[in-house]
C-alpha cells in the first residue's frame, strides 16, 4: 500500500518531501477509507464482519480491469464495475450471509474467510497471476502544483472522489426516510420489523451499498497502484486496522482511521522503510487494549 519509497529518516528531511508525504496519506486514506467505509457500514448494520470485504475490494480491480478492455472507458469501469460488484454482494448475502443470521457470529466469520479463497483463485484462473495496473484517463494525467509540490492530477482526483462519496453516505443515512429506516434496522431489528420494516431487505441493501463503495475505491486504488490476487488478503488486513482503530460500526471512526492510517503508513515509511505496515499493527494493538471499541466506537451495552 505505499505509493512512494522515500527513506533517510525524519530529521532533517526537506519541507517538499513532507508535502509530497502528507498528500500521500490523504490520497492513501482516500481509498482506504471508501475500503472502510463499506465494511463499517455493513457491520453496523447486519453486525456481520465481512471476512471477504477486501476480496470484493480486490474484485472491484479485476471487474474494473474487464470493463475497461471491453469499452475502452475508464469512467464506464468507475461505475459499472462498483454496480456489478454490489449484485453480486446482494446475491452473497441472500445466499450465504443471510442462512447464518442466528448463528453464532464466529460462523459468518469462517464462511467470509473462506470465500476470500476462492475469490483468490477466481482471480488466478480468469484474470492470471501477473500484476496488473488500470490505466488512468487522459484528462486526469499530469500534475498540478499544490502547496508548491507537483502533485498527480489523478491523486487529487482520488481524495475529491472520496470525499464526495463519503458525504452523500451521510446525507442518505441523516436526510432520507431510506437512511432512518437502515438506522432503525441497525438500532432494533425486531421494533424494527414489528413497525413493517423489511428487515432482511435492509440487510441485503446495506451489504450491497457496502460492497459498492469498496468496489468503488478498488478503482480507483488500482489505478494508482499495481495489483494481483494475494492483495485480496493484504487489503483485508488494512481494512480490518482501520476499522478496530476507528471503531466498528462507526462512520465518523472509518474517516478517522482512514487518515491516521494513512499518515502511520506514510510517515513509518519514512521514519523505517520497511516497518510501516508494522507500526499499524501496533496502533491498532495499543487501541484494542486501551479503548477495545475503537476511538470513535460506542462501547456495547
Amino acid at each position: 500500500m505505499d505509493h512512494a519509497g522515500t527513506g533517510g529518516g525524519l530529521l532533517g528531511a526537506d519541507p517538499v518531501l513532507i508535502t509530497t508525504l502528507v498528500l500521500n496519506a490523504v490520497t492513501q486514506a482516500s481509498h482506504m477509507l471508501l475500503l472502510a467505509l463499506g465494511l463499517s457500514l455493513i457491520f453496523g448494520v447486519l453486525r456481520v464482519l465481512n471476512m471477504a470485504h477486501g476480496a470484493l475490494h480486490v474484485a472491484g480491480l479485476y471487474v474494473g480491469l474487464s470493463v475497461v478492455q471491453v469499452t475502452g472507458s475508464w469512467w464506464v469501469a468507475l461505475f459499472l464495475s462498483p454496480l456489478i460488484l454490489a449484485a453480486i454482494g446482494a446475491g452473497l448475502e441472500v445466499a450465504l450471509i443471510r442462512p447464518l443470521r442466528n448463528r453464532h457470529p464466529t460462523h459468518a466469520l469462517i464462511l467470509t474467510f473462506g470465500l476470500i479463497l476462492i475469490f483468490q483463485d477466481i482471480f488466478k484462473l480468469f484474470w492470471g497471476v501477473d500484476i496488473k495496473l488500470l490505466a488512468e484517463p487522459h484528462i486526469l494525467s499530469g500534475a498540478l502544483t499544490v502547496f508548491g509540490v507537483a502533485y498527480p492530477k489523478f491523486y487529487l482526483f482520488n481524495i475529491a472522489a472520496a470525499m464526495a462519496a463519503v458525504t452523500l453516505v451521510w446525507l442518505f443515512l441523516t436526510r432520507t426516510i431510506a437512511g432512518r429506516v437502515i438506522r432503525a434496522a441497525a438500532q432494533d431489528p425486531e421494533v424494527a420489523a414489528a413497525v413493517g420494516v423489511p428487515v432482511p431487505r435492509v440487510y441485503t441493501a446495506v451489504f450491497a451499498l457496502g460492497t459498492f463503495l469498496t468496489a468503488f475505491g478498488g478503482v480507483l486504488m488500482g489505478t494508482i497502484m499495481s495489483f494481483t490476487p494475494a492483495a485480496a488478503l493484504d487489503t483485508m488486513l488494512y481494512a480490518f486496522a482501520i476499522v478496530v482503530i476507528g471503531g466498528l460500526g462507526s462512520l465518523p471512526g472509518a474517516v478517522l482511521g482512514s487518515l491516521l492510517v494513512g499518515f502511520i503508513d506514510a510517515f513509518g515509511l519514512l521514519a523505517v522503510p520497511g516497518w510501516s505496515i508494522a507500526f499499524v499493527f501496533i496502533v491498532m494493538a495499543a487501541v484494542l487494549v486501551l479503548r477495545p471499541h475503537g476511538l470513535l466506537g460506542r462501547a456495547e451495552a
